[in-house]
Order: C-alpha cells, then structure tokens, then sequence
C-alpha cells in the first residue's frame, strides 16, 4: 500500500512538473520583456532629462594643502543612448582656462535607478585622459575623477534649460 502511494505520488509529481515546464519559458519571456521595457523608460527618461541641461558644481583636487572648489560646468546640447552602455553627449565642457565643445561616447552603467558614468582612460581632445565615476540621481551629480597625476571629487546640481 506505501508502494502504491509512493508511485502514484511520484507519477503525480511527475505529470505536474511536466505540466508546468511549458509555462517557465513564458514566465521568463515576460520578464525579459519587462526589463526591456524597464531599460527603454529608463533610457528615455535619462535623455530628457540631460539633454538640454547644464551640471553645475565644481570639483577639488586631492592632495592640495587647502582644499579649494573650483567652478565647472558642462552643457548638454544633446545626449542618447546609442547601445549597450554607450551614450552619446554633445557637450561644451568649461573649468578653469578650459572650454571645449565636443560629442563624447560615454558608457552609463546602471546602480538600480541610478546612472553612473564610468571612463577608464578617456582621451578627451584638449583637456587630457580621465578616469572617473559620476553619479546621477534627481538633480545632482556627483563623483570622483582623476587624470594621470591627480585627482578628485566633483559634485554640483543638473540644471534644466528654462522653456520659451
């Protein structure tokens, strides 16, 4: 009588398991697609509301006797995700002596919600090669930055561009 039980539970088992399989890719297709659908509002999200806009902060130097805030400024003419990681700004970039207008691909990498540009040695014509990690969340940035013989921090508010 055990005997009987134990196979019947496990044919049950069996057919139940079998059942459901068909159902699991499904389940794992719709949530492929939720993501999908997650990245495309986020992406859309992200480039409204850079593009057009202007961070404003400054940044310091580590290692300097007094630390001292220096004014920077990056304007957003226009900013897309192309693939992937990489998103294309158009940017005027202004700190210290220096203002430059340029497109630059950047790779964004996601902390949840939050974007995060990431550049590992990038050659940017006519400032140098940073490396740096800049946050983005509400309307502020913030992060760390460094070139080949210094570095620092950066922060500041992303501003929007008034409407006509």
């Amino acid at each position: 009588m055990y005997r009987t039980i134990l196979w019947t539970s496990a044919a049950v088992a069996g057919l139940l398991t079998t059942a459901l399989a068909p159902a699991q890719p499904q389940a794992e297709e719709q949530g492929v697609a939720s993501v999908d659908s997650t990245a495309t509002q986020r992406y859309a999200t992200l480039e409204k509301a850079l593009s057009g806009a202007t961070l404003v902060g400054n940044f310091t130097v580590t290692g300097q006797e007094k630390t001292q805030l220096v004014a920077e400024r990056y304007e957003l003419k226009g900013v897309k995700h192309v693939e992937g990681e990489l998103w294309l700004f158009q940017a005027r970039i202004h700190y210290g002596e220096h203002d430059v207008t340029l497109p630059l691909t950047l790779p964004i990498r996601w902390a949840g919600d939050t974007p995060v540009i990431c550049v590992d040695r990038l050659g940017i014509p006519g400032l140098g090669v940073y490396t740096a990690r800049v946050m983005i969340y509400a309307d502020h940035y913030a992060g760390f930055w460094s070139s080949a013989d210094h570095g620092g921090h950066l922060f500041g508010i992303v501003e929007k561009a008034e409407k006509d």
